[in-house]
C-alpha cells in the first residue's frame, strides 16, 4: 500500500520497512499493520490537533503532569505555544502509560518506541495470526465470561496501584489474544490521585466491562469491584494481589449514593442499547 506521510520518516530512518495494511482509523489515531525486519508490529500514528476536539476532554486533563510552569501557565492561557504543548503531552500521556504498564505487569501492546508522534508496539494476534478481535466482537461461554471478568478486574486493580485509571475503558478497548485479554488505547489515562473525577471514571471503566461479560454470566451485573477497590485504595491498602469479593456496603446515609446508583443505572442502559443494536445488525446481516 502507499505509505502514509506520517510513516515515511520512520522508513527513511529505519525504524520499519514496509507499511502492509491500515488496521483502525479513529478520532484520535490511525493505526497500521507495519514490518520491521522479521517482524510485524503496529503503528499508531496520532492526529494533529487541528483534526481533533479537546473541548470534552478537560476532566482527563485535569492531574497531567507537563514539563514545567511555564509550560503549565501556556496551556492554562491556550496560547499557541500552550496548544502545541497541550498537543504534546495528550500524546505522550500513552507512551509514559504503556511502559508503566508493562512495569507493573498489567497486559497491554509491548510499546517498542516513540518517532515522530507514532508509537510502534506489538501487534496483539490471535491464534492463527490474525489480528485480534475486540472483546465485544467474540462470543463466550458464561465460564470463559467469569473468567475474562475476573481477569479484567485484576488488571484494573494493578493499574490502581500504580495510580492509574483507563478512562475510556470497554468492551472496544479490550482485544482477545491466545492467551485471553489485552488492555489497549491509553491516550485518556488518568491519575486516579489527581483527578477529581477518578472515582467516577473507575466507576464506569469496571461498570462496562461488568455490564459487556454479564450478557453470558448474568451473576456478574449484582457485584461492585469498582467500589470495593476505590475504598481500599482511598485507606491506602489497596495491593496487586488483594482479595476482592465484588460486594460492597453502600453508606446510606452519604448523599453521593443516589449518583453512584444513577451512573451504574445509565450505563448499564447504555450497554443494552448497544447490545440490541448489535443483535438487530445481525440478524438483518
Amino acid at each position: 500500500m502507499k505509505t502514509p506521510a506520517g510513516l515515511q520518516p520512520l522508513i527513511d530512518e529505519g525504524v520499519i520497512d514496509e507499511v502492509l495494511r491500515p488496521l483502525k482509523s479513529g478520532k484520535e489515531a490511525d493505526v497500521y499493520v507495519v514490518r520491521s525486519g522479521d517482524e510485524i508490529l503496529c503503528a499508531k500514528v496520532y492526529k494533529d490537533m487541528a483534526q481533533r476536539s479537546f473541548q470534552q476532554r478537560v476532566q482527563y486533563q485535569e492531574g497531567r503532569k507537563v514539563r514545567g510552569s511555564r509550560e503549565q501557565r501556556a496551556i492554562t492561557k491556550a496560547s499557541k505555544f500552550g496548544r502545541k504543548e497541550q498537543e504534546a503531552a495528550w500524546k505522550n500521556t500513552e507512551v509514559d502509560a504503556l511502559y508503566r504498564l508493562v512495569d507493573a505487569g498489567v497486559r497491554v501492546p509491548a510499546p517498542r518506541g516513540y518517532y515522530n508522534g507514532v508509537l510502534v508496539m506489538e501487534l496483539v494476534t490471535d491464534s492463527e495470526g490474525h489480528s485480534a478481535a475486540r472483546l465485544g466482537e467474540v462470543e463466550l461461554s458464561a465460564a470463559q465470561a467469569r473468567e475474562y471478568h475476573a481477569f479484567l478486574v485484576r488488571q484494573v486493580v494493578l493499574m490502581l496501584c500504580i495510580d492509574l485509571i483507563h478512562g475510556d475503558l470497554s468492551e472496544y478497548n479490550v482485544l482477545v489474544g491466545p492467551d485471553g485479554p489485552v488492555l489497549i488505547d491509553f491516550p485518556q489515562v488518568v491519575s486516579a490521585s489527581g483527578n477529581n473525577a477518578a472515582r467516577k471514571m473507575l466507576q464506569r471503566d469496571v461498570n462496562n466491562l461488568t455490564l459487556s461479560l454479564g450478557a453470558a454470566a448474568p451473576e456478574l451485573l449484582s457485584t461492585h469491584y469498582a467500589e470495593e477497590m476505590w475504598a481500599l485504595y482511598e485507606k491506602g491498602e489497596l495491593r496487586p494481589d488483594s482479595p476482592l469479593t465484588g460486594e460492597y456496603a453502600f453508606d446510606e446515609s452519604s448523599a453521593d449514593l443516589d449518583s453512584v446508583q444513577l451512573a451504574i443505572r445509565d450505563a448499564r442502559e447504555e450497554a443494552l442499547i448497544r447490545q440490541q443494536g448489535r443483535e438487530a445488525a445481525a440478524e438483518e446481516g
